[in-house]
């Protein structure tokens, strides 16, 4: 379980990183924040070997320029939290350097303990 936990934190942090800007006009979505992550959950319950897959950087990218208000932050964040808590095996240290990797910085670091209203 707390395997289970941990991974799921490390998601959601890592999209609570990525959703830093405003994915567009509207409120963030889960369905969108899933969407644009779901490239990256292979590589983050992998052993970090290798280079990050193209379509994970981008919708890290994505994700980092559509979030750009603190509410749709908020809720990417939640939405990560809620992603990550259905993967197993996720390696929280991959994960933390993941933003860096695609070229997004974060204010913030990528850890289980992330909380999302701040």
């Amino acid at each position: 379980m707390a395997s289970s936990m941990s991974l799921k934190l490390a998601c959601v942090v890592v999209l609570c990183m990525v959703v830093g800007a405003p994915l567009a006009q509207g409120a963030v979505t889960c369905g969108q924040v899933t969407s644009s992550l779901a490239p990256c959950f292979a590589y983050l319950t992998g052993n970090g070997a290798g280079s990050v897959p193209p379509r994970c950087c981008g919708g890290i990218k994505s994700l980092n320029s559509a979030a750009q208000t603190t509410p749709d932050r908020q809720a990417a964040c939640k939405c990560i939290k809620s992603a990550a808590a259905g993967i197993s095996g996720i390696n929280y240290g991959i994960a933390s350097g993941l933003p860096g990797k695609c070229g997004v910085n974060i204010p913030y670091k990528i850890s289980p303990s992330t909380d999302c209203n701040r």
